[in-house]
């Protein structure tokens, strides 16, 4: 006889994200019979269309550059199965850990972080940008799919983590000092209060550390095939370096393409691993009796050694000029900021050139509810649409 959703929930450890004992929704919906209030919340980020315009979003190459590149679709797949898997290790919610795995790139603009940055700067008089603040907008506001509320309305917790998987946003635990809260998550927050002043569940923090472990392999499997540096650059950096011996010495005369990937692959293993064995040491040390426990513990329940934390700083270290940095890159994403900028600056001080639903929002041009309307348009672009919305907006030979 198969469980029902809250009868699995007994395998859970005490300080998991229980469903039944979530604290609800903005808005009060009957419960599923057949799915847990997580489970509902990851279904709902899945078929949202948010999260299909991932698939045209980029990391670090735009779109036209290659079939092979992640997208932020991808890496949001990829970042829920580490997720996942260690949530299930750990005795976590698994469904929780995956919804927010999934929803967490949900903000990002097109052309990746050039992209973000070009937005945060000509926004930056009417509020700022800033892409977690955004995945709130879109999660809360900006999906437009029920008759009784916008956004999605996920349960409290999802929100929470969404917010908070990286820590605390105020008070004196907060992992950004000195750093306004963006005026999306305030006014949220006003409405649904979060508790920025705490951790995040150990659920979100385990996405948090999963979206570390993806996006630094893929970055140097990504790297790797582009050409942008070559196994030989890597010998040196710590982690890598000696895994790159490992393979070369278990498999001599391997295939390229299959080094690339046994190397990646047993990083992160690696990384996965250590991640796994920290917790569980803090596990014993702390003791936390349930999810509250774990947001009052005053530093994270989910980490790395300091060793494995020395280890990613080294290859941050490494990809941020061998790739984040290269010429080529740089060459994009100059193209990009300047693909972003230029649209803002257009339709903040011409409202009349946005589609009619988003006109309908603006209040007079260059106001600053016209800069937050032109913002969410723009950060809801894909790359492919902001390319081809540049050439109608600035090219005389396109069709409007």
């Amino acid at each position: 006889m198969t469980a029902t959703p809250l009868a699995r929930s007994a395998v859970l450890a005490p300080y998991a994200c229980r469903p039944e004992e979530s604290r609800g929704r903005l808005y009060p919906e009957p419960e599923s019979l057949t799915r847990t209030p997580f489970q509902r919340d990851r279904d709902r980020i899945i078929h949202c269309a948010a999260f299909r315009r991932l698939q045209y979003k980029t990391q670090v190459f735009v779109y036209h550059e290659g079939d092979n590149f992640r997208t932020r679709l991808t890496h949001s797949l990829e970042v829920s199965q580490i997720a996942r898997s260690v949530a299930r290790v750990l005795g976590l919610d698994e469904d929780m850990a995956e919804s927010l795995a999934l929803a967490h790139d949900l903000g990002h603009t097109p052309f990746g972080h050039a992209g973000e940055d070009a937005l945060q700067e000509v926004a930056g008089a009417y509020g700022g940008f800033d892409h977690n603040a955004q995945s709130l907008r879109v999660v809360t506001k900006l999906e437009k799919r029920y008759v009784a509320f916008d956004g999605l309305n996920l349960t409290w917790e999802t929100l929470e983590g969404l917010v908070k998987h990286n820590g605390p946003l105020v008070g004196s635990q907060a992992v950004k000092k000195d750093w306004l809260v963006p005026g999306a998550i305030t006014e949220y927050v006003a409405r649904h209060d979060l508790e920025l002043d705490t951790f995040a569940s150990a659920e979100a923090q385990v996405a948090a550390l999963a979206d570390d472990v993806a996006y630094n392999n893929h970055d140097i499997e990504d790297g790797l095939r582009a050409g942008l540096f070559t196994l030989d650059d890597l010998k040196d950096v710590p982690l890598v370096g000696p895994v790159l011996f490992e393979v070369a010495r278990d498999h001599p005369g391997i295939d390229r393409s299959v080094q690339i990937h046994e190397t990646v692959r047993r990083m992160i293993g690696l990384m996965i691993g250590d991640m796994i064995e920290e917790t569980r040491r803090r596990l014993a040390d702390f003791r936390p009796k349930s999810a509250d426990d774990v947001r009052r513990l005053g530093q994270p329940l989910v980490a790395f050694s300091d060793g494995m934390k020395a280890n990613d700083r080294a290859l941050k270290e490494f990809l941020f000029p061998n790739m984040y940095r290269h010429f080529l890159v740089n060459r994009m994403t100059s193209k990009a900021r300047r693909v972003v900028k230029d649209l803002f600056t257009l339709l903040h001080a011409e409202p009349g050139c946005l589609p009619p639903d988003w006109r309908r929002q603006c209040d007079g041009a260059g106001t600053p509810k016209t800069a937050r309307v032109v913002a969410d348009y723009i950060a809801g672009m894909t790359d492919r649409f902001a390319l081809d919305e540049y050439r109608r907006l600035f090219d005389m030979q396109e069709k409007p």
